[in-house]
């Protein structure tokens, strides 16, 4: 495996919150755009839930891997972006990233934020993985 996740004992564990501290990484980096609740054309699928919109956009995440020749195990690193950030949200994005990755998430930065780039987009998610 081209990733090693770990999370240093002296710091908290941090997996219930959908990442882990630390990803060590051989291979090529590929860097994945910012994917979202998004159809074919590029438009919004669902305005209001935001669930849903999470799911759509981690579907699209694999889209983007698989035509990279990756999946999911090969990501190090996701930045999230959640507009109107509360803790209900974090426990849907928690509950996501447990059901792809399980005890082992790529390390991740959230970010909430005001808007993100079309009216109706409550979440994006970006990636870096490696090619081993």
């Amino acid at each position: 495996m081209s990733i090693e996740i770990t999370n240093p004992a002296e710091l908290h564990d941090p997996t219930a919150f959908g990442y882990s501290h630390v990803a060590r990484a051989r291979g090529e980096l590929v860097f994945i755009a910012g994917q979202y609740d998004s159809d074919a054309e590029g438009h919004t699928t669902t305005t209001t839930d935001f669930a849903e919109q999470v799911a759509r956009a981690f579907t699209n995440l694999g889209i983007a891997l698989r035509s990279a020749g990756l999946d999911y195990t090969d990501v190090a690193q996701l930045r999230t972006f959640i507009v109107d950030h509360d803790p209900t949200k974090l426990t849907i994005l928690g509950t996501k990233i447990a059901e792809i990755w399980g005890t082992h998430p790529p390390t991740q930065t959230l970010n909430g934020v005001a808007a993100l780039a079309l009216p109706d987009m409550l979440f994006e998610v970006d990636a870096i993985a490696i090619r081993n």
